[in-house]
């Protein structure tokens, strides 16, 4: 069985459990030619991560199972920002949809109880409650920016777990 958690922000992450293999990647961004630090996502990099897990070319609709962390605008949040992470939701969901894989979408508070439960839910309780559930990543885990793989590692952990 394979679990893939997406952490959808532009810091977010991919984390994929694939029986006993951990993989963990950033969010494809890039930047645009002539306009200083404007970034955006890479939606053709964001595809050929999720490609290989495909039900159209690999593995079946029981074998995979996608959990895309389901954010909305928070109070007092820039409109620039909940508008670039909701562009972000919005492309993981197409390239899901497109590549037939199925999909669980928990709010974090869900998919955050259910694995973190013993702990805070800050982004630090995420990367440390993700180092101890998976040592052998630990060292990719180990920045402060690096709650995003984190997260998107303890999505795959919780659907995981929703699947037993």
């Amino acid at each position: 069985m394979i679990y893939i958690g997406i952490d959808p922000g532009m810091g977010g992450a991919v984390g994929v459990i694939d029986g006993d293999k951990l993989f963990v990647y950033d969010t494809p961004i890039m930047v645009v030619a002539g306009e200083k630090n404007k970034r955006m996502y890479d939606k053709v990099a964001m595809a050929h991560l999720l490609q290989p897990y495909s039900v159209l070319l690999g593995p079946t609709r029981d074998q995979v199972l996608v959990v895309l962390e389901s954010v909305h605008a928070m109070p007092k949040q820039g409109v620039t920002s909940s508008f670039s992470f909701g562009r972000g939701l919005g492309i993981w969901e197409g390239i899901i949809a497109a590549l037939s894989l199925p999909l669980e979408m928990p709010s974090p508070q869900r998919w955050k109880k259910e694995i973190m439960a013993d702990q805070g839910r800050e982004k630090d309780a995420a990367r440390y409650k993700a180092m101890s559930l998976f040592p052998a990543i630990a060292d990719h885990l180990s920045r402060v920016k690096d709650d995003g793989r984190a997260e998107a590692l303890l999505m795959a952990e919780y659907g995981r777990r929703l699947r037993k």
